[in-house]
């Protein structure tokens, strides 16, 4: 318990009833007259940090008001277009089905039966008596237009707190809107802890950690992860003929955050505080028997809304979507990482852009394994259909070459339209005859961007369960847009059913999982990265963790965040188990770095390597991880080296381990733990630089791509070889993982979900202490699922361009880099 007294920002202190943390309830956004360019005392940290980071993720003022504004005009054209097609529109005209009597003078006698679009529009005063006698359409419009004003009231809202958050950044924090591009969020963050020394904005804490930014920003998603890592959510449905599917949209989620986090009804007094009857174990089950009610109303209230959802969600679908099927239709083929999957590949203390950034890098070597399964008898029922859709979409446009009055035939624009869709989508069930794939190497390419995977993955990358369960992951857009089309539908029926059932487990894991922290308020435990509470002695956490399987984070959780949170922020100092565990880590790679290759070696095998992951276009952190990840492949074959001598087959956890010595000899000593941004290659190639503590190997190896590099800003390149830096952490502490687990349990067994229960549900807990609660757990690792949300789609080609290009562009790149 000596640590539990070190570690301060876990002691709890006692229940405070306002609306504010303790020393915040009185607190005002306070600008005095006269110094505009103060900012004491916020009363809603958790509001001002947000709007700070998105404020800097939009790209400022003008661009986040024009894109609200357009979503104003969006909703309103949608809502005004449709009605107009409805009501406004004679179809039977318009399709030739009736006849119109053309009287004019002037006209050929042949134009006299041409269609034209005025004739197949009603007049105003016709389209509005139909209006009017639809008491349907008046309803739909009514409730429009309520729904259309609310919008409209949030963004004179926003308006107003976002131009108050863009004179924050240029007075306080000297950044000027020019100037916001140029800056990443650290750089920003950096600023607003040096603020906090000169002015209180939190006036409980004189300093501010990065920690504490984080959590405050993301005090709900840590909650959301933890609740997926834990099982908690009823996102597994079982469906016949389909088995057990993933189901997570983003309408589901919406309604998991309003019944949790911020509904009337919700757990939380206020943004930054659990409601005190809900940290007591007392009358646990009376708690839960409200939440119960409160899902079943949310889940009536999902089920009566359910046909006005439905058609939104078809409208908006069909106004998205059909020009982009019509000229692209093997975007349908084109895959996404899906809402489920985002939240199970997230770190504890993961900010948007570092997640978005991280499965970006992924999203090329996850699509090429994706793409490396093929279907025999697909590809052979594919060509034949390529074949005869090819042959009569060649006559068809033969014809209309040699005669343009074929296409006033009837259906005949439709038939080649179909034709030509047919065909791109059947192209893409037939493989590349001249593509070799190596999976295992491909799916730990994808491991090293995304951090996670299941255990039983390794060595079964090329069967086709492995695929099925990364296709969950890594969804199609056609299921991403299938499924939030069913989404108004299926959300009801999992709120009555299912999470109702979760009620109880819901409630003790906000009690026992829940700790307050000074100056933060009430956070997720599992968001303090504690390797003593909630660590998993199956990674490397083995005697420094006291954790029960209960209270254990699942896959590495809590190791692998705390890891990618001390790399991106080099600044933060961890509490003394943390840095214990971070030193044991060390001292493990350094131990393994000796039975390793040299990094020499493995800089000068990274074209060879590249070739084999089927990489062209690698930068100097991609040559890197994949010299790392093939290296093993190489030793084994026994190729000869550079040297022209046999080099001793090793482990992509040795070749992982000799990296990350070098880098750790090359940084300066850990003290005060304000290093040198880990690995920054340097300009001068007979400089020893901060990136590798050897010759000149790392100049020498660069492509011409990689040179371009160094001319990027010195931020976008740190982010990319701190990207590069975690990446080998993965590799290295999922490979320990895998030989512990198979040296206890034997080659090929594999963990089975166990059902646990929390031993101490029925004693009462002692003041100041977490109770254990009878909380059903499942230690089977999450098969994820799909995506959910129309205004994502953008993001997932920006993450293929992101990918394409071989350096970060620094007005776009940099400012998502951490």
């Amino acid at each position: 318990m000596a640590g539990y007294e070190a570690y301060q920002e876990y002691q709890r202190i006692e229940d405070y009833e306002e609306d504010s943390p303790p020393g915040e309830e009185d607190l005002l956004i306070h600008v005095p007259e006269g110094l505009r360019d103060s900012w004491h005392h916020v009363k809603n940290l958790d509001n001002f940090f947000t709007r700070i980071y998105h404020f800097h993720q939009k790209n400022g003022f003008a661009c986040m008001m024009l894109s609200e504004f357009f979503e104003l005009v969006q909703f309103l054209f949608v809502v005004t277009f449709t009605t107009f097609l409805f009501n406004c529109v004679e179809y039977d005209v318009l399709f030739a089905n009736r006849a119109v009597n053309h009287t004019g003078q002037s006209l050929n006698p042949l134009d006299r039966n041409k269609v034209t679009l005025p004739d197949a529009i009603l007049p105003t005063e016709q389209c509005m008596e139909r209006i009017q006698s639809n008491s349907w359409i008046i309803f739909l419009l009514i409730m429009a237009g309520i729904f259309w004003i609310y919008r409209l009231g949030k963004v004179i809202c926003n308006v107003l707190s976002y131009w108050e958050i863009r004179q924050f950044y240029i007075k306080a924090l000297k950044i000027t809107m020019d100037e916001l591009c140029n800056f990443t969020w650290q750089e920003v963050q950096g600023r607003l802890i040096n603020l906090q020394r000169e002015q209180q904005m939190c006036i409980h804490k004189k300093e501010l950690t990065e920690l504490d930014i984080y959590h405050r920003i993301l005090r709900f998603k840590n909650y959301t992860v933890a609740m997926i890592n834990k099982s908690l959510l009823p996102v597994r449905l079982r469906v016949p003929f389909f088995g057990e599917v993933i189901f997570l949209t983003q309408g589901l989620k919406y309604n998991f955050e309003l019944i949790l986090f911020w509904g009337p009804c919700s757990l939380f007094q206020n943004k930054w505080n659990l409601h005190p009857k809900y940290k007591r174990a007392g009358n646990r089950l009376e708690l839960a028997r409200q939440l119960s009610r409160i899902i079943l109303l949310a889940g009536i209230a999902n089920l009566l809304l359910c046909p006005f959802v439905l058609v939104w969600q078809v409208l908006y679908a069909f106004f998205s979507y059909a020009e982009v099927i019509k000229r692209e239709p093997g975007s349908l083929g084109a895959r996404r990482w899906s809402l489920y999957g985002r939240l199970y590949l997230r770190h504890f203390n993961e900010l948007d852009h570092e997640l978005q950034g991280r499965l970006g890098r992924g999203y090329k070597p996850a699509a090429k394994y994706m793409n490396a399964f093929v279907s025999p008898l697909l590809a052979v029922l594919a060509k034949n259909v390529a074949f005869f859709s090819g042959s009569v979409l060649a006559v068809l446009i033969a014809l209309t070459v040699y005669d343009e009055d074929v296409l006033t035939v009837q259906h005949i624009l439709t038939a080649i339209t179909v034709l030509g869709i047919v065909i791109t989508v059947t192209r893409s069930f037939i493989p590349d005859e001249h593509m070799v794939w190596c999976p295992e190497q491909l799916l730990q390419c994808v491991l090293a961007h995304i951090h996670y995977m299941p255990d039983h993955w390794k060595g079964n990358a090329n069967k086709s369960e492995t695929r099925d369960e990364m296709a969950q992951l890594f969804q199609y857009k056609a299921v991403f847009i299938l499924e939030e089309l069913l989404s108004p539908i299926i959300t009801p029926f999992i709120l009555i059913f299912h999470l109702r059932n979760k009620s109880l487990e819901i409630i003790d894991f906000f009690r026992n999982f829940t700790v307050e922290v000074v100056g933060v308020g009430d956070i997720c435990s599992f968001a303090q990265m504690d390797i003593r509470r909630h660590g998993n002695p199956q990674w490397m956490s083995e005697g420094q963790t006291e954790a029960s399987v209960y209270q254990q984070a699942e896959n590495g959780k809590t190791e692998l965040s705390l890891m990618h949170f001390t790399i991106k922020n080099p600044r933060w100092q961890p509490p003394q188990d943390s840095s214990v565990f971070i030193s044991h880590l060390r001292e493990k790679v350094q131990q393994d770095a000796q039975t390793g290759p040299s990094p020499q070696l493995l800089l000068s095998e990274a074209p060879l390597c590249t070739s084999l992951l089927s990489n062209e276009s690698a930068t100097a952190p991609d040559n890197l991880l994949a010299s790392v990840l093939a290296h093993p492949v190489l030793t084994a074959s026994g190729l000869p080296g550079k040297n022209r001598r046999f080099v001793p087959p090793s482990s992509a956890a040795s070749a992982a381990a000799s990296v990350l010595a070098s880098l750790s000899c090359s940084q300066q000593p850990h003290a005060g733990r304000s290093r040198s941004h880990v690995l920054l290659p340097s300009a001068q190639p007979h400089q020893q630089g901060p990136m590798y503590h050897s010759d000149h190997t790392t100049a020498e190896s660069m492509s011409a791509s990689d040179s371009k590099v160094l001319g990027q800003s010195s931020s976008a390149l740190l982010s990319e070889f701190a990207s590069a830096e975690m990446s080998l952490h993965a590799i290295y502490m999922h490979e320990v993982h895998q030989q512990k687990f198979q040296s206890q349990h034997g080659p090929g067994h594999f963990q089975t979900p166990v059902a646990t229960r929390d031993p101490g549900a029925a004693a009462a807990p002692a003041p100041g202490s977490q109770m254990q609660s009878p909380h059903t757990a499942s230690l089977m690792v999450p098969s994820p699922l799909r995506l959910g949300g129309w205004v994502e789609e953008e993001e997932e080609e920006e993450e293929e361009e992101i990918n394409s290009s071989p350096a970060p562009d620094h007005s776009q790149t940099s400012r998502g880099s951490s």
